[in-house]
């Protein structure tokens, strides 16, 4: 398994770059748009994060910034039906930062801004991508997307109107989870909610 790699850049495109270690290898990697923007001219030295997929015909290799980056392409692609290349362009279009502001403001509509997700599969990664970040904290900065006011109660509410649930709905049932459990954080709340939600529908 290769998880780093530090060498010369042999090449470098939009999406991808060849590193040459002082081995004499060259690895071909495939990197988020703006890593493979601040690459180095060809011949500058670069060291990157990797995640290796191993298949039946290929060994394809994607390359991170930071190992921060590398751990949310991962949480990304256990997200059901959610391939390497979606989730590569997911991070060209998002920071890891960037994707937990999304999630601490519920926002699943920005990941329609995503070549290739339209609203409903925004939806139904964005439910899942809530879980798989769960305790990660973005830097501070400001929420991508409006979220309502509130604290947590606003961000659940706001979570829930961005699925498609009617506001008022949304702010009944996230004012009763949090009324239940308090101490509860944004994906905590979030996840409640949306269990109560399915069941009054069943």
């Amino acid at each position: 398994m290769i998880g780093y790699i530090e060498g010369r850049v042999l090449a470098r495109r939009d999406r991808f770059a060849i590193v040459l270690t002082p081995g004499g290898v060259g690895y071909e990697l495939e990197l988020p748009s703006p890593v493979a923007a601040a690459l180095p001219a060809t011949g500058g030295q670069t060291a990157l994060f990797v995640h290796t997929v191993v298949r039946e015909d290929a060994l394809e290799l994607f390359g991170f910034a930071t190992l921060e980056d590398r751990e949310t392409f991962r949480a990304l692609i256990s997200i059901s039906k959610l391939g390497p290349r979606t989730a590569l362009a997911i991070l060209s279009q998002f920071s890891t930062d960037e994707l937990l502001r999304v999630v601490a403001a519920g926002d699943a509509e920005a990941l329609v801004r995503v070549p290739g997700i339209g609203k409903k599969s925004a939806q139904r990664i964005f439910i899942e991508l809530s879980y798989k970040l769960e305790g990660r904290a973005p830097a501070a900065g400001p929420v991508v997307g409006g979220a309502l006011p509130g604290g947590v109660l606003g961000d659940v509410a706001a979570g829930l109107t961005n699925l498609g649930y009617p506001e008022a709905d949304a702010r009944r049932v996230a004012a009763g989870v949090l009324d239940d459990e308090p101490d509860l954080d944004v994906a905590g709340a979030l996840r409640l909610a949306l269990k109560r939600l399915a069941a009054a529908k069943a």
